[in-house]
């Protein structure tokens, strides 16, 4: 029997894969996720909460950056989990990544279909609402039907970008390139432009009083709005499952991570005090802030209303698409070392990508993008993120104390002070989310271990392929 092949090119630069990492960091956390956690946890204090995400993900990031350089491979965390905590814990991360980023390109496939029916809206175009919104909403009370159907558009996007996907790393890269040029040009016209129409009284008070309920305003709600808004950062996580593609991952991706996380947290702190400061945060509890606050300013800025949609649409096409990259990715790595069946690191022959991951990645995405409301999806892929970041810090703590005499391209500076830091920062971001999600949580990783039982105990191996 031919055995499938599982080799993948490598041809991403340095800027590609910090293009990358801008393609994926920059998208939800602006055009949707930012209005929605200053409208329902920190106001126009969510400027703080990005603040401490950046630091929590600065910390994280230069963990990830010594891992990358010592195994670049394309697992991520997964792969740096089994290098220094063993199979279980190798497993449980590598289970808990399938939760993040499955469910980051679904949460924002449902972004993308708010800005898409907004702009065709303005054309006379109007998709019905059974159509393009979400049949389900949860409240205080439980799940309630909303009385729509399906999410069309959240789920066509995701079957196009799983057809690029499958084409080839290389043209996705590139359709990338060109979608990154494009919504950072249109987020720095938002800032530019949008700045004289800041209204003061619309940011006081800058953290508003706290309703009496931990995480909804206040100090805690500024805890929490970090908490649900570190999904934004999920990007540079994205960069390291690249590492088989790279064409120097030892010194590319660490540069790529940080790069993209550096230029990412400007621009999401000068965009929430602009977004705030032109619109009443208490208006921004929907898929599509950005273009309220372009609404909001009138006249003044009426001509910006399209230029803002279609960079929201095509900057949200391009987090999908890396958040598909990266899943396809961490099952191609759990495949090759045994936790998953053989047929998920096959590689086309043609295309060299591995498609079997691409479609079971692209078919689960647009179900779930069509059933689910954002702020569930939402929440789980933060919970998600920063379990990943903690084991991470932890990991690399593990790794100098066991096997400090590795030759390391990239060391963490400080590493006894910043790893741990790290660990901290994400561990109390993940005690500020909802109870619920931590529910949700707990339920996926028991699922991932009955099929770590059944499956991964017996086949997985104890050490990463190099």
């Amino acid at each position: 029997m031919k055995l499938p092949n599982t080799d993948l090119k490598r041809v991403l630069g340095k800027w590609n894969l910090t293009s990358l990492g801008v393609g994926a960091i920059i998208g939800a956390g602006i055009f949707v996720i930012t209005g929605q956690a200053a409208a329902q946890y920190a106001g126009p204090g969510i400027v703080i909460s990005f603040i401490l995400s950046g630091i929590a993900c600065l910390f994280a990031g230069l963990c990830y950056g010594e891992f990358a350089s010592l195994y670049p491979g394309s697992g991520s965390a997964y792969t740096y989990a089994l290098a220094t905590l063993g199979k279980r814990m190798a497993w449980i991360i590598g289970w808990d990544l399938v939760l993040e980023y499955l469910l980051a390109s679904s949460t924002v496939a449902v972004g993308w279909s708010g800005y898409v029916t907004s702009f065709l809206s303005d054309f006379g175009l109007h998709v019905p609402k059974a159509f393009a919104s979400s049949p389900f909403v949860h409240t205080a009370e439980g799940w309630v039907r909303t009385g729509s159907i399906v999410n069309l558009p959240a789920m066509f996007i995701i079957g196009v970008l799983m057809v690029l996907l499958l084409v080839g790393i290389k043209e996705s890269t590139r359709f990338n390139n060109i979608i990154v040029i494009l919504k950072v040009s249109v987020i720095l016209l938002f800032i530019a432009f949008g700045i004289s129409h800041i209204n003061l009284a619309n940011l006081h008070p800058f953290i508003p009083e706290n309703t009496g309920t931990f995480g909804h305003f206040g100090w805690s709600g500024i805890l929490r709005g970090s908490a649900v808004i570190f999904f934004a950062y999920l990007g540079f996580d994205a960069v390291s499952t690249t590492g088989q593609e790279a064409k120097n991952p030892q010194k590319d991706i660490p540069f790529g991570m940080l790069a993209s996380l550096s230029i990412s947290t400007v621009l999401y702190i000068l965009v929430a005090i602009v977004l705030t400061g032109i619109v009443n945060y208490s208006q921004l509890n929907v898929p599509d802030p950005i273009a309220v606050g372009v609404n909001a300013a009138g006249p003044g800025l009426a001509w910006l209303r399209p230029f803002i949609k279609c960079g929201a649409i095509a900057g949200l096409s391009s987090v999908i698409l890396v958040m598909m990259l990266g899943q396809t990715r961490i099952f191609y790595a759990m495949s090759k070392d045994g936790y998953l069946p053989a047929s998920f690191c096959s590689v086309h022959p043609k295309c060299q990508t591995p498609h079997v991951a691409t479609y079971i990645t692209g078919i689960i995405g647009m179900i779930l993008a069509g059933l689910l409301p954002i702020s569930i999806l939402g929440e789980l892929v933060s919970i998600g993120t920063l379990f990943a970041f903690a084991i991470v810090c932890i990991g690399v703590l593990v790794l100098r104390v066991k096997k400090p005499e590795l030759p390391r391209p990239f060391k963490t500076p400080f590493v006894f002070v910043v790893a741990p830091l790290g660990a901290l920062f994400a561990i109390a971001q993940m005690a500020a989310l909802p109870f619920d999600t931590w529910i949700r949580l707990a339920v996926w990783l028991v699922i991932g271990q009955v099929i770590y039982f059944y499956y991964g105990r017996r086949y997985g191996k104890s050490h990463p392929e190099e």
